[in-house]
């Protein structure tokens, strides 16, 4: 049995990513590096201001769902790696003949990884009772927003019956100004 082992650059180069692209963003490299930023904020700040600098304590309700928010998050991301395959790509742009996956998670919504990131910032404001941590997580959606566009502007290019999977499908979060943009 031959085993094939895949170098760093070439799993990267899978998902099109290159040296190049970092620099002029040809497949939206801006978009992920901006997103990978505020999600290292969000897990690695610690709260700001924290209720005990202000004389109160939170609680343990709002800290016990915020938990449960990141654990929702966890199994919603992993049920959209799972469905999505090897259709996976960091990058807004879809991968060249990659099928356009419209069932389990994506049934539901139209970027489920995008959906658990915002959901995860939402909990960690909520378990680190955080106003910075609240306006990183917004941030993020607004990101996450953009990058969807400009991946649905290749998906509608690409699969004819995206337009009609966009029309019935929430975005992100369903009835969400800016997060649901259904046409």
């Amino acid at each position: 049995m031959v085993r094939r082992f895949v170098t760093l650059r070439q799993a990267l180069a899978d998902w099109g990513l290159s040296w190049q692209g970092w620099l002029d963003h040809r497949r939206g490299e801006w978009w992920l590096l901006a997103q990978l930023l505020l999600v290292a904020l969000l897990t690695l700040l610690p709260p700001w201001p924290s209720p005990g600098s202000m004389g109160f304590a939170w609680p343990l309700p709002l800290f016990l769902g915020g938990w449960l928010l990141v654990l929702v998050a966890l199994v919603l991301a992993l049920l959209a790696l799972w469905r999505l395959g090897p259709s996976l790509t960091p990058l807004p742009d879809p991968k060249p003949g990659a099928p356009l996956v419209t069932s389990g998670a994506y049934g539901r919504c139209r970027h489920p990884l995008y959906q658990a990131l915002v959901l995860g910032g939402l909990g960690c404001a909520l378990a680190w009772p955080s106003l910075l941590h609240l306006l990183l997580t917004a941030a993020l959606a607004a990101v996450l927003a953009g990058k969807a566009r400009r991946e649905e502007r290749l998906l509608i290019e690409r699969h004819p019956d995206y337009l009609a999977y966009r029309s019935r499908t929430p975005a992100i979060l369903p009835r969400v100004p800016g997060l649901d943009w259904r046409t």
